[in-house]
């Protein structure tokens, strides 16, 4: 399945056999604080897309800072800004061209960051003409995140008014910021659906991000890495997440936003765009809507069903729907990685946004991915709601990998019957017996009967060496009458079509022919024969002739019953029919040879053994 899809993902293409992660690089900046950039990566050659989340990282208080309800107070900032001030004004007077220090740059940054979280735009606005163009970048970076968090339209006048300022002073890393803070909303909008803590809510995204390493092939360092600093970018946005919480009094839990507050946040979302203009491409949309969904996958199964549909959603897909008005082209590339996963809320919501948008994305490809994968929530939601249609490639390949929940789902949702002979047909080649056993009688007597030939001969080309499932159908006597099953494999074995597999014709010719039926008849005759002999000129201590009968029976023929039994299905190859034909004969029980139920020739066998020989059931 995968071999033949690929898809984007931020602005690579790769095969589905090639995932990818999103990686951070981590170091201390001048600021003190994580220098992160996240790349996907093609895990299995090693190569960096041109995705990047971060080239520095967040402003964040120190955990010394951020402890307890809102550390940074208005009254320790303000005094602390009274002892810097004379420093930093004299930092000022370069310009746009100063560079501050490392020191400098740190105690900025705190400072800075405690006056957002306060909602001191006074505060922030003075600190922003003691910054260098680095540290308003950074700046801008803080104050973005901030407005996930806003309540009034106080706060929204503020911290648009402060963004403003900012990019007038010299902002420009529209694009760190613009894919950053997408990857933040996303993490506090899948938090908003979760009823844990914070603390609680790492342990799960961290235990979702190994099964997702799991998922996927590739390198193991490679993966180790990738994995490694996905972690540490993701608690940095639980971390942020935390700490605006706590400064709204919510206790490390994160507070449900009502819908004016979202329109708030939207907005000032909105103003960040309108004021960034065309600084912002369409490659940087692009990475930001997958820096937005990315984290969705990791907390998708924590959402409760119908959270796609719920407020808590409403942020992500109103932010989701600005990044594809400005630009976004990867919608069904996010889409198809979401069903991999499945990210069944994540799916509705693209789905949604599809719809919204005139975009079209590929369900049916969706639902492979998912049936793959055996996410059966999202194939409920791709057929129900994305209307996919396409269930034969993904119900023949779950047959063929012997999957039979997926087998179950798809028969139950309603095959057509050609689908059904095809997947049994999957199956058979590929010898998974239980799930063809499973598949049998869904498939109607009258087409197994018009491609019964067709049927055992793809089987036979695509069996790989097994032709376990193709003994499986014969034994069950597909197509429920003995005699057609074994006039179909006899026509087989005396096929010369070149389409026959050579190692079918001659499995056939073996056991299921009319010449192995006969050959059978000659065995069963020679093995008597022997025991005649036995009998009659044997020199061991033992004289079998003064043994009961049943058990001289049981000696005879007691290989062959246990073969026959252990073969199980209703019919017997034509080779052990044979030997039991020409057993049952030699014990008195007349001529059976039209006999073709294996259950009715043991049950005459049974009868010649001793009780505690007989095994039950016996095949039939």
């Amino acid at each position: 399945m995968e071999k033949g899809s690929e898809f984007v993902v931020g602005s690579e293409n790769m095969h589905l056999e090639e995932p990818w992660f999103t990686g951070m690089d981590t170091e201390e900046t001048e600021m003190g604080q994580p220098n992160s950039e996240i790349q996907g990566f093609r895990l299995e050659k090693g190569e960096a897309s041109n995705m990047v989340f971060s080239t520095e990282a967040p402003l964040v208080i120190k955990e010394s800072s951020t402890s307890g309800s809102c550390s940074c107070s208005l009254k320790k900032i303000k005094s602390t800004v009274a002892a810097k001030g004379s420093e930093f004004c004299q930092k000022d007077k370069s310009g746009h061209d100063k560079k501050l220090s490392r020191q400098y740059r740190i105690e900025l940054g705190q400072l800075f960051q405690g006056a957002v979280s306060s909602h001191d735009w006074e505060l922030a606005e003075s600190l922003i003409l003691s910054a260098d163009p680095q540290t308003l970048n950074d700046a801008l970076c803080v104050t973005l995140d901030a407005i996930w968090f806003l309540s009034t339209q106080q706060e929204l006048y503020g911290i648009t008014d402060l963004i403003k300022k900012i990019i007038a002073n010299g902002a420009y890393d529209f694009t760190r910021a613009a894919l950053r803070t997408s990857f933040l909303a996303s993490c506090v909008s899948a938090c908003q659906s979760r009823t844990m803590s914070l603390a609680d809510t790492v342990t799960v995204m961290a235990q979702r991000l190994h099964e997702r390493l799991q998922e996927c092939h590739g390198d193991e360092v490679l993966k180790a890495e990738a994995g490694a600093k996905v972690q540490k970018f993701t608690e940095w946005a639980l971390k942020c997440i935390g700490s605006h919480s706590r400064c709204q009094g919510s206790n490390d839990r994160v507070n449900h936003c009502s819908a004016i507050e979202i329109q708030l946040q939207l907005t000032a979302f909105k103003t960040f765009l309108d004021l960034a203009g065309n600084q912002l491409t369409g490659k940087d949309f692009t990475e930001a809507f997958d820096a937005a969904c990315f984290p969705l996958t990791l907390f998708s199964s924590s959402f409760d069903a119908g959270w796609a549909s719920g407020i808590s959603a409403t942020v992500i897909q109103g932010l989701l729907d600005m990044l594809v008005e400005g630009g976004a082209d990867n919608v069904n590339q996010c889409f198809l990685e979401a069903s991999r996963f499945g990210s069944t809320e994540l799916v509705r919501i693209l789905l949604q946004i599809a719809q919204r948008n005139s975009l079209d994305v590929d369900v049916d490809l969706a639902l492979g991915f998912a049936s793959h994968y055996c996410k059966i929530g999202t194939m409920e939601c791709l057929v129900e709601e994305g209307n996919a249609m396409a269930f034969l490639g993904p119900l023949m390949r779950a047959a063929e990998r012997g999957c039979m929940q997926v087998v179950q789902w798809f028969v139950k949702r309603g095959c057509r019957d050609m689908e059904l002979c095809l997947a049994l047909t999957a199956a058979t080649s590929s010898s998974q017996v239980g799930v063809a056993a499973y598949l049998l009688p869904h498939v109607p007597k009258h087409v197994l009967t018009a491609l019964s030939i067709e049927i055992l001969k793809a089987a036979g080309e695509r069996s790989g060496g097994s032709l376990d499932g193709v003994a499986f159908l014969l034994h069950s006597d597909f197509l429920g009458d003995a005699a057609a099953t074994y006039a179909v494999a006899d026509s087989i074995a005396k096929s010369d079509d070149e389409a026959v597999a050579p190692e079918l014709r001659a499995f056939v010719q073996e056991h299921w022919s009319e010449a192995a039926f006969l050959d059978g008849l000659k065995q069963g005759q020679e093995h008597y024969m022997k025991l005649m002999r036995i009998l009659k000129r044997g020199e061991s201590p033992i004289c079998l002739r003064d043994l009961p009968a049943p058990l001289r029976v049981g000696i005879a023929y007691m290989p062959l019953y246990r073969e026959c039994v252990e073969v199980g299905g209703r019919l017997l190859s034509q080779r052990l029919r044979g030997q039991l034909v020409e057993a049952v004969r030699m014990l008195g029980g007349g001529s059976l040879e039209e006999v073709s139920q294996g259950g009715e020739l043991l049950a005459t066998l049974e009868h010649h053994l001793p009780p505690f020989l007989v095994r039950a059931p016996s095949v039939g």
